[in-house]
């Protein structure tokens, strides 16, 4: 139903993770109340599962896996009022080029949108809004930037506005985008610690798919967890896994701790498993978060649960645990050994933007108060990236093309203009070899390649 009879906001979300699903449809949830979503999943490698939609437990009205040209075809052709791009960087950067160009005809040379061959007026696009999945600890400049020309860049704390605001004032660009709010999915009952004999004091650590990046690590990592489980056979402790193997998330996992277990010494003791499911329930049931870096910890936090993060392996950017310096969670396992409870500093959480303090349910006031005065404008202005053929010819180029988008924005290929029966009669046999080449990929980046590596080693 077209947005100017309805009451109800029509809001579109496109990810390319599971986790980025989770991030954009809480979002939409967030800053577009009583709304229609129209999910569309990117292609590619980490296009998530049926169960790893199931897990992250977002519905949407309607949801389907596009391409590019798929999702600019439908995101112009419906009356959407609300487009949240919930991407990695290059993918959010080439869908402002392509919506700039589908609803004012292009991004010019100098930034801004120009109107087309024939000198038209834009017409009504949806306000695009943005953002990040949880903490940013590195490539700041790159991930904003490549984000720059969204109408709406969601920071998820107070301590990120700031950062975000500065990276664009360092290179002159427009910095009213840039609106302060917080992780979409805090929430869950306060923590409470359970009375003498109610269950296990229970512990869990939330692995993460990239961090550490080594086999060493790893498996340092997963014998302390079952370690602690043997010290303290009192304890149940949970390691919180984030896919079963062949399935991808935001990150690869070249070394999945399915694996490593396999492979552990004596196995795992029996108050000590492995564990799927929603994050939120696990926490239900934490006495202790312990992590490397994962938003997990801001979740944990925002419940009141103890919370560690691992220093074992260093305090290092790699890592991302820097991020915590001065919350008061660092912390070792020896110390978790020994009964050591962090203590989170107030003051941090509150910059975080993850202090329970009655504060949240207010967080996207403001995100909501933007929106809403861009939907009550006559027009919106052309979508004006920084990022032009004009700022980066030697760098925009080669993020477009990955995306199946030439210097203007316009799709490439022999597919970008299908129609729908030629689209029709392919659906089923391109299903299949999509199908059978995503499992093969997989198969290459977690078996082939990982081993080809080692040998390079030698």
């Amino acid at each position: 139903m077209p947005a100017s009879t309805s009451h109800r906001p029509r809001v579109a979300v496109l990810a390319d993770s599971d986790t980025r699903w989770k991030w954009g449809a809480l979002t939409a949830h967030r800053i577009a109340p009583e709304h229609r979503l129209d999910g569309f999943l990117l292609r590619g490698r980490a296009t998530p599962t049926a169960r790893q939609l199931d897990e992250v437990g977002v519905r949407a009205d309607s949801l389907r896996e596009v391409t590019t040209a798929g999702f600019l075809r439908a995101v112009t052709r419906e009356p959407y009022d609300v487009v949240v791009l919930a991407c990695v960087g290059g993918a959010v950067q080439a869908m402002l080029h392509g919506l700039a160009r589908a609803t004012a005809g292009g991004v010019a040379a100098g930034g801004a949108a120009d109107g087309g061959a024939t000198g038209e007026p834009s017409r009504r696009r949806p306000v695009v809004v943005t953002g990040y999945v949880g903490v940013v600890y590195e490539k700041l400049a790159d991930g904003l930037l490549l984000r720059h020309g969204a109408d709406v860049v969601l920071a998820n704390s107070r301590h990120d506005a700031e950062r975000f605001r500065a990276v664009y004032a360092g290179v002159r660009a427009g910095t009213r985008s840039v609106v302060e709010a917080a992780l979409p999915f805090l929430g869950g009952e306060p923590y409470r610690e359970p009375a003498a004999g109610e269950r296990p004091h229970t512990v869990c650590f939330a692995v993460q798919p990239s961090v550490p990046d080594n086999r060493a690590g790893r498996d340092y990592l997963l014998r302390r967890a079952a370690g602690h489980a043997r010290l303290h056979p009192d304890r149940e402790v949970l390691i919180k896994l984030r896919s079963k193997p062949g399935e991808h998330t935001t990150h690869i996992e070249e070394l999945p701790y399915q694996k490593l277990v396999a492979r552990l010494p004596g196995g795992l003791p029996a108050n000590c498993r492995l564990v799927y499911g929603h994050m939120g329930e696990v926490l239900d049931r934490t006495d202790l978060l312990v992590t490397v870096s994962s938003t997990a910890a801001l979740e944990s936090l925002h419940r009141g649960i103890p919370t560690a993060v691992l220093t074992d392996l260093g305090i290092r950017e790699a890592l991302g645990n820097h991020h915590f310096l001065g919350s008061g969670c660092l912390a070792s396992w020896d110390e978790l050994d020994a009964g050591h409870r962090p203590e989170p500093d107030r003051s941090w959480l509150a910059r975080q933007g993850v202090a329970a303090d009655g504060h949240y349910e207010h967080a996207f006031d403001a995100a909501r108060e933007r929106i809403a005065e861009l939907l009550a404008g006559p027009a919106l202005p052309p979508i004006a990236p920084y990022y032009t053929t004009f700022t980066a010819p030697g760098y925009l180029p080669g993020i477009l093309a990955r995306y199946g988008l030439d210097v203007r924005g316009e799709p490439t290929g022999s597919g970008a203009g299908e129609d729908t029966a030629a689209r029709g009669v392919r659906h089923v046999v391109r299903g299949a070899v999509r199908d059978a080449a995503r499992g093969a990929y997989r198969h290459g980046v977690q078996r082939v390649a990982p081993v080809i590596r080692r040998l390079g080693e030698l």
